[in-house]
């Protein structure tokens, strides 16, 4: 598909005033200040490159790869921009013109095939628990890896040995009286990096009376696939996922992960796929796709029993990006906090500011990650917590190693897995 004939890019453009409202909000351009990396400067990119003022150059690709795709600056452009479309769109027509062979076999041969992409992972977890990676750091070896991996490989530490999917049946039916029939979305980062929310996932609905069902063939949902310029895969990852779900009569789709329930939402699926046959069907699946808090909140209305004498542990909380800005949703994982009996809740200063993780993006621009997770990380160490929550595995594994780097006492946790664990509580 020709992107100067996608919608953001015919329709939105011209609605750029040049305010500056976006600059005042973004964290990349916070820590760079320069135009260029600024979202108004990128909507005049994307707008030189339609009309042929600039050529689709990997150094185009490189400045607008500086971007985030956190949607800070969409949600506060007062002229109702989707400026992270824009961004995305003009990604991919720029790599069309100069692919990668590193990225078709990551992006289009490994991240497309969920058992290969966790073979791999497992390897990465052997690697890691006999102490190869520590070895290959501490004698240099790790230089030899290109761009930033040679620093940004410490992020990748205590990988799992067992994916969610090795540990959890296909059908998981409800206890006691079912109410509603649940797809599980599992996502790549669930499954392979943080197996404890999802098995927690699929404890607490179940104890809910939720039949939760896990497609089998399910693939990644095609967010890391748009942030790397691989748009057109994404689209093949979103109607592959409409097909395998609409097979079933789900009552609703749920996720634990809000860059999942991101790509799979209505706004979504209309950028990747309006227009073509299998519109309708994905604007059907779309419509059932609920991310898991408010699903607890608004749905279920859960409530936990309190435990005499509890020792409360305090938790504070960091708005992923793709919940928060894409979808809206910033009150209902506090809510669902707020209801945990064991749980004190402390609000961090600016939690809606990205952390810096951003799927890939804190390993192909380690540095600029960096900063912008030092913000992140001081404003979260001022609450005292001995607990961050929060609803992304990629924004799980960043704070993690902030919290390394930063040699605080603390741990990182998904909201349901406390929810989990206070049911558990009751039972002892």
């Amino acid at each position: 598909m020709d992107f100067r004939k996608l919608p953001p890019v015919q329709e939105q453009i011209m609605k750029c005033v040049r305010c500056g409202k976006c600059r005042s909000v973004c964290p990349v351009f916070a820590e760079i200040r320069n135009e260029t990396a600024a979202p108004r400067g990128h909507v005049f990119m994307v707008q030189m490159l339609r009309d042929g003022k600039v050529d689709a150059r990997q150094e185009v690709y490189e400045r607008l790869s500086n971007c985030l795709l956190c949607e800070t600056c969409s949600v506060n452009c007062p002229s109702g921009i989707d400026i992270h479309e824009l961004n995305a769109a003009a990604r991919s027509h720029i790599y069309e013109q100069n692919p990668s062979l590193a990225k078709e076999l990551i992006f289009d041969t490994m991240w497309t095939k969920p058992g290969l992409l966790r073979a791999s992972t497992k390897i990465m977890s052997g690697v890691q628990k006999l102490g190869l990676q520590t070895f290959a750091r501490n004698t240099g070896l790790t230089r030899i890896l290109p761009g930033d991996l040679p620093k940004a490989e410490a992020i990748m530490t205590s990988i799992p040995s067992r994916s969610a999917r090795s540990r959890l049946k296909k059908v998981n039916p409800a206890l006691g009286e079912k109410k509603y029939t649940i797809g599980y979305f599992l996502g790549c980062g669930t499954d392979m990096l943080n197996p404890a929310a999802a098995l927690a996932t699929v404890d607490v609905l179940t104890r809910n009376g939720c039949e939760v069902i896990i497609p089998q063939d399910m693939k990644c949902c095609g967010l890391p696939h748009l942030a790397n310029g691989k748009m057109e895969t994404a689209r093949l990852l979103a109607a592959h996922n409409v097909q395998i779900f609409n097979a079933y009569k789900f009552d609703y789709i749920i996720s634990d992960c809000a860059s999942c329930t991101s790509a799979l939402s209505r706004k979504n699926m209309e950028f990747l796929l309006g227009g073509l046959k299998i519109e309708d069907d994905a604007l059907a699946f779309a419509a059932k796709v609920m991310d898991l808090t408010k699903f607890l909140i608004e749905i279920i209305d859960i409530r936990l029993p309190a435990q005499a004498g509890e020792k409360k542990i305090r938790v504070t909380y960091h708005d992923p990006c793709h919940l928060a800005n894409a979808q809206g949703i910033k009150e209902q994982p506090r809510e669902l906090l707020r209801r945990i009996p064991g749980v004190e809740f402390v609000e961090m200063a600016d939690a809606n500011r990205c952390c810096g993780g951003s799927g890939t993006y804190s390993v192909t621009h380690y540095d600029l990650s960096m900063k912008i997770l030092d913000r992140k990380m001081d404003n979260a160490m001022e609450t005292g917590a001995g607990a961050i929550a929060t609803c992304c595995p990629s924004c799980s594994m960043q704070l993690r190693y902030g919290i390394r780097r930063h040699h605080w006492d603390c741990r990182v946790v998904h909201p349901v897995e406390l929810v989990s664990a206070a049911y558990k509580q009751t039972q002892q």
